[in-house]
């Protein structure tokens, strides 16, 4: 499930599903990551969601493209993110998802 703004992830989270992502329609495709352009809302759908419902994980999706992506994402509280376009689009889809796992490792 996805939502706009912190506001709609809490309204999702009360309908009790596994995870809610936080994905800004604005910067879908753009290779610029919400938690670059916008970082409050990725804390504030983690709040919003934990006020909700603590068990619901909050994803970010919108943008995320490099392995520094995604730990930012986890550094403001996301549990997972959303790809996409930062994937399929890439030169080189195996090398991009490498990059996004490696500071997994």
């Amino acid at each position: 499930m996805c939502a706009n703004n912190p506001e709609q992830v809490a309204a999702a989270a009360a309908l009790g599903p596994d995870a809610v992502a936080v994905e800004p329609p604005e910067l879908i495709g753009t290779g610029t990551p919400v938690s670059q352009a916008d970082p409050d809302i990725v804390e504030d759908a983690v709040a919003a969601a934990e006020r909700v419902d603590p068990t619901v994980d909050v994803y970010c999706g919108a943008g995320i493209s490099t392995g520094e992506d995604l730990a930012a994402a986890r550094d403001l509280g996301a549990t997972g993110v959303l790809l996409a376009s930062g994937v399929a689009k890439a030169d080189d889809p195996r090398a991009a998802l490498e990059d996004l796992v490696e500071p997994l490792a």
